[in-house]
C-alpha cells in the first residue's frame, strides 16, 4: 500500500518574496533553544554562512530585529530572539498548527488517491 498524506506547507510572503516560513522558523527556534546561530545551523544540516543569510533577511526586511548576535571572542559570541522575534516564532507556529490540524481533519480527499 502506498502512503498517502496531504502535506501543506505556509510561507509569508513580502512584496512576491518568500519572508517567512517553515525553515526560517526551525533555525529561530533553535536559536532560541542553544543560543547560538552556528549551533543551530549545525543541528539544521546547514552552513553558518546559509543561516547567517536567513538570520540576516528577517533581520532586514522584518520590521524590527528578529534575532541579536554578540560576536565571538575568549568567552565567545551568542545569539538571542529578540521580543519582536519570539512573537513572531510563536504567531507562526500557532498558525502553522492550526493549518495541520485542518489538513488531518481533512482526509476525505485521499480516498480517490
Amino acid at each position: 500500500m502506498k502512503k498517502k498524506e496531504i502535506r501543506f506547507r505556509c510561507w509569508v510572503d513580502v512584496d512576491g518574496e518568500r519572508f517567512f516560513g517553515p525553515g526560517p522558523a526551525q533555525l529561530l527556534r533553535l536559536i532560541e533553544e542553544t543560543g547560538s546561530i552556528s549551533k543551530a545551523a549545525q543541528a539544521m544540516g546547514m552552513s553558518y554562512r546559509k543561516a547567517w543569510d536567513i538570520v540576516d533577511n528577517v533581520n532586514t526586511r522584518g520590521r524590527k530585529p528578529f534575532v541579536t548576535a554578540q560576536k565571538g571572542g575568549q568567552r565567545g559570541g551568542g545569539a538571542q530572539l529578540t521580543e519582536t522575534g519570539r512573537k513572531a516564532l510563536e504567531a507562526y507556529e500557532k498558525l502553522a498548527g492550526k493549518i495541520e490540524k485542518i489538513v488531518r481533519a481533512e482526509r476525505a480527499l485521499l480516498r480517490f488517491i
